[in-house]
């Protein structure tokens, strides 16, 4: 149950300013079919985010817990520096097939990411990786339904900024708190 908890919440943390929500406000502008872009959005969080969770079980069995303690810091450590920068808009997309284009975009910006990571270092520290997925999917859509609910809007409704540097300053602060518990393990 820690690693839905914390997954949920990493995930709900990260995925704030995030690429994934930026591209979620740009579909709801421009397709203007909810239904078929939270769709085609947990078709693509699922699918990254069990890989991720899989792949982190998977070498947590070869690495010992100092070891996944530290890969668990490092990925708090990127994820809070990743959100000291800006990330671009990104450009609107002509639309034939929302489903499939959400699904595409949303797969494509989640490759990679940050949640992504974190979902891999939690779901090998916590040994359970379905937990991990579950967590780090219901928590990515929970920061995407704004978007998805206001479109653009929600830039000018939200502080971003703040958010971003808030979200940066929990995982930087986390992410040393996991490191100096990993190289104090004995």
């Amino acid at each position: 149950m820690e690693a839905l908890v914390t997954a949920f919440v990493a995930a709900l943390i990260a995925g704030w300013t995030d690429r994934t929500q930026g591209v979620v406000a740009m579909l709801a502008e421009t397709v203007r079919r909810p239904l078929l872009i939270l769709a085609g959005l947990i078709l693509a969080l699922a699918a990254s985010n069990i890989v991720a969770a899989l792949a982190g079980a998977w070498i947590a069995e070869t690495i010992n817990v100092r070891t996944q303690t530290l890969l668990l810091a490092l990925a708090l450590l990127l994820a809070g520096g990743s959100g000291l920068f800006r990330r671009k808009a990104p450009k609107p997309a002509t639309l034939r097939l929302p489903l499939l284009t959400t699904f595409i975009l949303v797969l494509a910006t989640e490759l990679g990411d940050r949640t992504q990571f974190l979902t891999f270092a939690l779901a090998g520290r916590f040994d359970s990786a379905p937990l991990a997925a579950a967590g780090a999917t219901a928590g990515t859509l929970a920061a995407c339904l704004p978007a998805l609910i206001l479109g653009e809007t929600l830039h000018e409704a939200v502080p971003m900024r703040l958010l971003r540097y808030l979200g940066a300053a929990l995982f930087l602060l986390a992410g040393f708190i996991a490191a100096v518990n990993a190289l104090q393990l004995v």
